[in-house]
């Protein structure tokens, strides 16, 4: 996705009755929104601090983009010989629609200030002939890629943490998981507003009737997710982390929950089957704020007290 000078808004479709010429018409429109510098006004500006590029990762069967953003250089060259940042490998939100353009705001923060690496996926998106399993397959192919690349990238594999927002949390948890299943050690993960069930039971919980016309997620967006991700005969729980059979054993993880958001209940409800399988957990309540808002500082104030909690985090857990 690469950035654009300005761009208008796309309205809205209907998504309980899209087409597939509409829903890609629809994506690629949003996406250049969000990668232009009109959007920088909602989505903010990254920090200078940081250097930001797109470099492209040749994986098993295909080529994926990701978003790299580095410590940038400083006057006296320390920056650029860096080889031992630690890694965090970011999944942004949005299902069938995003691009990590939409998280330079929070990514460069992290990478200036940790500092450290971060490569955030730009994963195949939900679509009827992209199901999830394919951006799992995303997220976590990537993760295990520049781990195992480490010196290429300049980082310390051992000190590597996953952070997602939405359906980007739902991968980034399903990464934790298999990481830990590969004995791949990972330091942290952080998991905002996360969408972590697209089961039969993905709407029945209390948030989903009580924020069900959420102006930054609505069920009508949820439903289609839940349609594109597990096509009709396929199993929805292993895809589906609030479901996963075992939970102990993975990394440390940060849930952060904006309580006006349909899906806060499976970010309360995973946060507690990780405490329950002694993985340890720190459960983050932001009250009245909505879905995606750390995506959103021009709009919603809590961002910035939600980045500078996600920095204590991964300080404290990627320290040497």
């Amino acid at each position: 996705m690469s950035e654009t000078t300005a761009a208008t808004r796309p309205p809205e479709p209907d998504f309980s009755a899209i087409t597939t010429e509409q829903l890609i018409a629809y994506r690629d429109a949003e996406n250049r929104f969000r990668a232009s510098s009109t959007a920088r006004a909602i989505l903010g500006e990254p920090d200078p601090g940081a250097a930001i590029d797109w470099q492209e990762i040749a994986l098993p069967g295909r080529d994926l983009p990701v978003r790299v953003y580095r410590p940038a250089p400083t006057g006296d060259g320390q920056a650029v010989g860096r080889t031992d940042l630690p890694l965090v490998v970011h999944v942004h939100g949005g299902g069938f629609v995003g691009t990590a353009v939409q998280c330079d705001w929070t990514n460069s923060h992290l990478a200036a200030a940790l500092p450290a690496l971060v490569v955030s996926v730009e994963h195949r998106l939900l679509a009827p002939d992209s199901p999830l399993a394919n951006a799992a397959d995303d997220g976590w192919d990537v993760l295990d890629h520049v781990v195992r690349h480490a010196a290429q990238w300049g980082v310390d594999p051992a000190r590597t943490a996953v952070f997602g927002e939405s359906c980007g949390a739902l991968i980034s948890a399903l990464a934790a998981i298999r990481a830990r299943e590969a004995g791949l050690e990972l330091k942290a993960q952080v998991l905002v507003n996360p969408a972590v069930d697209v089961s039969e039971t993905m709407f029945d919980h209390a948030s989903m009737a009580e924020y069900a016309h959420s102006p930054t997620l609505a069920l009508p967006q949820l439903r289609l997710i839940q349609r594109l991700a597990v096509p009709s005969g396929t199993d929805a729980r292993p895809l589906s982390p609030l479901h996963a059979d075992d939970l102990s054993g993975l990394a440390p993880a940060l849930v952060v929950v904006p309580t006006q958001d349909p899906v806060a209940d499976h970010g309360r409800r995973y946060a507690e089957r990780l405490r329950e399988a002694g993985t340890p957990v720190r459960l983050s309540e932001y009250p009245g704020a909505k879905h995606a808002f750390l995506t959103l500082p021009g709009v919603e104030p809590q961002a910035e007290a939600a980045q500078a909690e996600i920095l204590q985090f991964l300080r404290a857990a990627l320290a040497k």
